[in-house]
């Protein structure tokens, strides 16, 4: 603590206990500029005794008589180390005192130090350093290792350490709130009045959404799935043309771009013979296919280096811990299939990476269903939420690749069973989604989604040749017997897929569809092959099933989990930060505080908005963290709503920089400014939390945010809400750091068939 200079002493080395002396002697500490002496005592013994706790007595100011009744008890710092820090006034800069030991739990005298008194004086020791000797009963003595430190601290930087000592320690304002609780009855007062009354049109709030947030209108899920690279080589999808795009020009020839190193000809493609029947590596050995590139070589290595994250440089770190990151020689393949994250996913993919096969490094979600199931939609689901545990995921739809290839405008007689050209074509373009997908993983890619009917079993044999020895597939099948849902799903389908977009007769192409449809129906066949998951009508929330098969693994298992707790019944999310806190009025990070006049005012505010937005929700929630700033925001909400707190929804821990500001920390620790700035989402506060932490941690809140089927109020800050909102808005984890979430501003989530769309509303300034 403070920016003076420092003086050290210490009562023996560094080494084995009671090695070695200290110099005791040295200049005294610079006495101007106004500072106040900052101590601290340390004493050291591997070898407690367990009864014993370290005290301190002696002179002005420490206690002001030699009476070792009234010694000052040292706090435990870790299992060897006590410690007991103080200011000394500056017209007391002389110390004198001793240590001594007093029984935890008996009234037996205290164990008072061996020498003289120890003294100091400016912040210097006077005499030698020495260890502190105790004698026992009999002859035993018990040594301590002594560490006296001194600062000169500026009245400024006292200040603020005690300000925030003080606000930290200040009685919470919402002690008597418990963790769940119901308001039948909206309070009245203020909130009432003029200042926190809103319009009857919350529309009138509603302000552009950033360029890059989550969709504002409805978008066909599969345009958003990865480009088809393998078409872009042969020219017929230009390189600029981006997931999104609606136009393509189709010809036959034309030059290869320079994706690839090597020119390839023009849609050749090998299509394993599908009638031969394919076993699991579990039931025979697999051979790979192909030569054997260097990305497929096994390294002798079995070590994993996980970033931890950056920052924490003055923080003590293991002694091996440079040897271990040196020493590593990873291949390029283990390195790129490592997620983006901390904590159980980190963990979990270090202990797959050793223990399991090679191909199980890169996952294929394999989805099989007949159209209007929701194949596509529980594909971008599940992409989306592996993305932000930090896997390295893409989504692969086998039906944009067909429209690349073929148009959009192929009938139902396409897709006919008896159509051998139809068959071999869209076999074609499913070896070419599945090609690309494998080379992407080849590249570093982890998961990809494999989006198509796959509705037979000669179609699933091939895909599993394609993978062998290559990746692991885990077939996803999903069944729909509702036939109010299917009806639904079809006019969606042909509301938005490309497929219709030139089919101007809406019956026309209902017709259409339920024939291509009755097509696929006719050759049909469940999933009994392989690693397995069944969806069997989930999809409207209510109840359901859900079988597995040999499935195996903590991401396999998370994917189970996920899978279980998701749905497409369509309901709002509403994220805010909580109203404007005292620490947002002085710049400082983290704390306790309350809020100061404008957060009281948008707590009123939003209460008003949540009652006539969600006024016909009976069944809607509010979430807030365990934090007074957030439930405070939430007090004036009524209506009958429940309002649980969440841990896992407090802000990122700032560790030793909470209740510090962006300047304090760039003047007294400017190597942590630094290392945060450089990395915003791998910088880890010392003894504190990063972004990746956060994630991890959020992982329970997004769970349960998919599970439920009523409106949720999610009152938070600003860090935990850019996590949240990256998990809907599909947004990279590198820019979650960066996103903005404004004060006083609701971002509403609409969750449904229709996929993800936001709305912003601003209540106040």
């Amino acid at each position: 603590m403070g920016t003076g200079s420092s003086k050290d002493t210490e009562g023996g080395s560094h080494g084995r206990e009671g090695e070695g002396e200290g110099e005791g002697e040295g200049e005294n500490l610079d006495q101007g500029g106004g500072g106040q002496l900052y101590v601290s005592l340390k004493m050291e013994n591997y070898k407690l005794k367990g009864d014993l706790i370290p005290h301190v007595y002696g002179s002005v100011p420490l206690i002001g008589s030699w009476d070792s009744s009234k010694a000052l008890s040292m706090e435990r710092e870790s299992a060897s180390m006590w410690e007991l820090s103080f200011v000394v006034p500056p017209n007391h800069e002389t110390l004198d005192f001793k240590f001594l030991l007093k029984p935890k739990y008996t009234n037996a005298p205290c164990v008072v130090e061996e020498g003289p008194n120890r003294q100091l004086i400016g912040g210097t020791l006077q005499g030698d350093a020495r260890l502190a000797l105790f004698k026992l009963n009999g002859d035993d003595g018990l040594e301590y290792r002594v560490f006296i430190k001194a600062d000169r601290v500026s009245p400024f930087d006292l200040a603020a350490s005690w300000r925030a000592y003080q606000e930290n320690l200040r009685p919470s304002a919402v002690r008597g709130i418990p963790d769940v609780s119901i308001d039948s009855v909206p309070q009245t007062g203020a909130e009432n009045g003029s200042s926190a009354s809103l319009e009857l049109d919350l529309e009138h709030y509603v302000v552009p959404a950033p360029s890059t947030c989550a969709n504002s209108g409805l978008v066909y899920a599969a345009n958003m799935t990865e480009t088809p690279r393998s078409l872009t080589l042969s020219g017929l999808f230009s390189k600029s043309d981006g997931p999104s795009s609606a136009a393509h020009s189709f010809k036959d020839g034309g030059d290869v771009s320079v994706d690839r190193p090597s020119p390839i000809k023009e849609m050749e493609v090998v299509v394993p013979d599908p009638t031969k029947v394919y076993l699991s590596s579990g039931m025979v050995e697999s051979k790979s296919v192909g030569t054997l590139s260097p990305l497929q070589k096994q390294d002798s290595h079995r070590g994993l280096f996980v970033d931890r994250g950056v920052g924490s440089p003055r923080l003590v770190k293991s002694s091996s811990a440079s040897t271990f990151s040196f020493d590593l020689k990873l291949d390029t393949e283990t390195k790129n299939s490592m997620p983006a994250a901390s904590g159980a996913v980190a963990a979990a993919a270090i202990a797959d990476q050793m223990l399991g096969p090679k191909e199980d490094r890169h996952l294929a979600i394999v989805l099989v269903g007949l159209p209007a199931r929701g194949k596509t939609f529980t594909a971008a689901k599940l992409t989306r939420y592996l993305r932000w545990l930090g896997h390295d995921t893409k989504h692969f739809n086998v039906g944009k690749y067909r429209r690349l290839k073929h148009g959009a405008n192929q009938s139902a007689d396409f897709f006919r069973a008896d159509n051998p050209e139809g068959i071999e074509a869209r076999n074609e373009v499913a070896a070419l989604a599945f090609d690309d997908m494998v080379s992407w993983m080849q590249e570093g890619g982890q998961v990809g989604v494999f989006d198509a009917t796959n509705s037979t079993r000669k179609r699933r044999n091939m895909l599993m040749k394609m993978a062998e020895g290559k990746c692991k597939i885990i077939f996803l099948e999903t069944i729909c017997n509702d036939e109010r849902i299917i009806e639904r799903n079809i006019r969606l389908k042909i509301q938005q897929s490309p497929d219709y977009a030139e089919e101007p007769d809406f019956e026309a192409g209902l017709r259409d569809f339920k024939s291509r449809l009755a097509n696929y129906e006719k050759v049909y066949e469940l999933v009994e092959e392989g690693s397995y998951i069944k969806m069997i009508d989930m999809v409207s929330g209510h109840g359901g099933q859900i079988q597995v098969n040999n499935i195996s693994g903590y991401l396999p298992g998370r994917i189970v989990f996920f899978l279980v707790n998701t749905h497409l019944t369509p309901r709002p999310i509403l994220l805010t930060r909580h109203g404007e806190s005292r620490d947002n009025v002085r710049g400082r990070i983290g704390g306790d505080t309350v809020l100061s006049d404008a957060g009281e005012l948008y707590a009123k505010k939003l209460s008003n908005f949540v009652e006539k937005r969600l006024k016909s929700e009976r069944a809607a929630s509010i979430w807030t963290s365990t934090l007074q700033r957030t439930i405070l925001t939430a007090s004036h909400i009524g209506g009958g709503f429940p309002k649980i707190q969440w841990r896992a929804l407090d802000e990122i821990y700032a560790g030793v920089c909470d209740g510090m500001t962006y300047e304090e920390i760039k003047k007294n620790m400017p190597e942590e400014y630094e290392a945060r700035k450089k990395d915003k989402l791998r910088y880890r506060y010392p003894r504190g939390e990063s972004y990746l932490d956060v994630i991890q941690r959020l992982e329970p809140v997004i769970i349960e945010l998919e599970r439920q089927r009523a409106p949720v109020v999610v009152i938070s800050h600003q860090a935990v809400l850019r996590a949240l909102y990256a998990y809907f808005a599909d947004r990279p984890l590198k820019e979650i750091p960066h996103i903005e979430i404004p004060l006083h501003t609701i971002i509403e989530i609409q969750m449904g068939v229709t996929g993800v769309q936001e709305k912003r509303y601003k209540l106040m300034d």
